[in-house]
């Protein structure tokens, strides 16, 4: 317990001690440069303590548990030999931690009401809903396929290298017939799904599959994951924009 308080306690010292910087630009800015007051001081510092907690709290969550079950199921898949079950797992992984992802809502949300202002869709709340919900559902399936396509990769020991530079010539070719409208929207999409919840479980998907693999190397096979999980967004949503 005692150990635990103390990794804790660590974790919101280097919470804060990344965060220092922003404060130290934005505080400089107010001051130098927009000299004006600053308004709801109070709410601001609070909230700034509540960021400093909840990002301790989830690094501490993520050393405590998400790592532990990533690399410990893909573990267990990849020693047992249960390849079917290993893709099986890959996909839902990658695509339910998508869904769940709050920077993809978000950005799914924002794009619909943007597209309803400018009359690429009807500016209705349930046409609005569908083109958020589409957009959505097209990134997570990208994301359980890059999963698929990563698992295989660390599998076959294929040339990392190789499949992205493929992967985004394919992303420049398909850029030539998509519609320009969506188009901003796929690029944005392959950033969006490498955050908070998605980053950490693929990664320990990675490291654990690689670690339980004679002959692959954690370091040089278990990352590269979230590269495919990058990619595939913006080719899908490109896809997703020419038929749809």
């Amino acid at each position: 317990m005692k150990a635990s308080l103390q990794a804790l306690f660590r974790d919101a010292v280097n919470s804060l001690r990344d965060l220092l910087p922003i404060v130290i630009v934005i505080g400089v800015f107010q001051l130098l440069v927009i000299r004006q007051p600053v308004e709801g001081l109070v709410t601001l510092v609070a909230g700034g303590l509540m960021v400093v907690a909840g990002l301790a709290f989830f690094i501490f969550g993520l050393r405590l548990a998400l790592f532990p079950i990533g690399e410990g199921l893909a573990n267990s898949l990849a020693t047992k030999g249960s390849v079917f079950w290993l893709i099986v797992f890959a996909f839902l992984l990658g695509f339910g931690t998508t869904v769940a992802e709050p920077a993809l809502i978000a950005v799914a949300a924002e794009a619909a009401s943007v597209a309803a202002s400018a009359d690429v869709i009807a500016n209705t709340q349930d046409a609005i809903d569908d083109y958020a919900f589409g957009l959505r559902m097209t990134v997570a399936l990208a994301v359980g396929f890059a999963l698929i396509l990563g698992v295989f990769r660390i599998i076959a020991d294929w040339s990392l290298p190789m499949l992205i530079i493929g992967g985004y010539v394919l992303v420049v070719v398909l850029s030539n017939f998509a519609p320009p409208e969506i188009i901003g929207i796929a690029y944005d999409s392959g950033g969006v799904t490498t955050s908070t919840v998605t980053v950490p479980l693929v990664t320990a998907l990675g490291v654990g599959l690689a670690s339980s693999l004679k002959g692959r190397n954690p370091m040089l096979d278990g990352f590269g994951l979230i590269a495919f999980a990058s990619l595939t967004p913006i080719l899908f949503v490109l896809v997703y924009g020419i038929v749809v």
